[in-house]
């Protein structure tokens, strides 16, 4: 009885305190993408590693140049949705009036084709739900104040951590322990997130490519917004799919341009999302889809699209953690693919 409250207690310490746990979670993603990134710079630059003994510069200057072409890296990410797609969305935004009327005209259509009588409140109501989302991205835009500064001090206390945790008041077996762990969190999220990365990236530039063409309008917003929903497991990829496919189903003269969109989309998706994506991540994460779908829907009931985003990150730190304790590695084994565990930190 007193774990069910506690467990109430704390899902809604959580809701209440979104507004305070998102952005952490947000400057969080910043810092270890910006470290896996950095991560990757080092290890392609020359003579850092396996030359690393001939190479007379010192290896500050390898950790400084990586920093700034990760943030750079970072920061033109930025700037093209600053500079390219944000007034692609609201151009897209001051559209969907027009858009809503073709959806009204296309429901029509397939109630008179098809002899379906099609229920007009359940029709979309694509202003109500392009403002929803525009709220959602402007209460998000209102704390990257809050998020620039929590990763601010990240990246200060980043080279204090070690000497705070040899600092603390632990037994040399629960200080092993508790390194242990938190080195693996900060390996798989680095490994997960650049993978994952990477992988959207080269999904959105695939898409992109194929919409432009194919003559689909918006295929850079498009683009975008396919490379953002596949951090999202299983519904982004879905919903990647489907919204330019529904806008170029309601905005084109033809069937044509909404099957060659959706068979583009579809391949690109099956190609990244089913083969080249599970090969890739599966050597970093060992969770079965199920606990992903079901954490999804969980995280996403408590921090909305946020935490969808943050979903699989949050379960794989729960996964690392709870197969380090033996009254907690049978939660671990529930969430795994096969059952295979990482090994508990040896006590010697």
């Amino acid at each position: 009885m007193n774990n069910l409250v506690f467990f109430i207690a704390l899902i809604f310490l959580l809701w209440i305190g979104r507004s305070i746990f998102i952005p952490i979670l947000f400057a969080t993603f910043l810092w270890y993408l910006l470290n896996a990134i950095s991560a990757y710079y080092r290890k392609i630059m020359p003579c850092y590693k396996a030359n690393f003994n001939s190479c007379k510069l010192p290896s500050k200057i390898f950790t400084f140049i990586s920093n700034i072409l990760s943030v750079a890296t970072v920061g033109g990410i930025i700037y093209l949705f600053a500079t390219q797609i944000k007034p692609m969305l609201a151009e897209l935004y001051n559209a969907t009036p027009i858009l809503q009327e073709k959806l009204f005209i296309f429901s029509q259509f397939i109630s008179n084709k098809f002899g379906v009588d099609i229920d007009i409140n359940l029709i979309p109501n694509l202003p109500q739900i392009a403002g929803y989302i525009g709220t959602s991205l402007a209460g998000i835009a209102t704390s990257t104040g809050m998020v620039l500064i929590y990763l601010i001090f990240m990246f200060v206390e980043q080279s204090s951590f070690n000497k705070k945790i040899d600092a603390m008041p632990l037994s040399r077996i629960k200080a092993k322990k508790l390194r242990y762990i938190l080195n693996s969190i900060d390996e798989n999220m680095k490994k997960y997130l650049f993978t994952k990365t990477a992988i959207s990236a080269a999904t959105g530039l695939c898409a992109y490519i194929s919409l432009k063409i194919i003559g689909l309008e918006y295929a850079t917003v498009w683009a975008f917004i396919i490379f953002i929903l596949n951090y999202i497991p299983t519904i982004g990829s879905i919903l990647a799919c489907a919204l330019p496919i529904a806008y170029a189903l309601i905005s084109g003269d033809s069937w044509h341009l909404a099957l060659f969109t959706a068979i583009s989309l579809i391949v690109i998706e099956i190609v990244f999302g089913n083969i080249i994506d599970p090969k890739l991540t599966g050597k970093t994460l060992n969770i079965s889809t199920l606990a992903i779908l079901i954490n999804l829907v969980f995280w996403g009931m408590i921090w909305g699209p946020a935490g969808m985003f943050f979903s699989v990150p949050i379960l794989a730190g729960i996964y690392i953690t709870t197969a380090q304790f033996e009254s907690t590695r049978w939660i671990a084994t529930l969430l795994s693919t096969d059952g295979k565990i990482p090994d508990e930190t040896p006590n010697d």
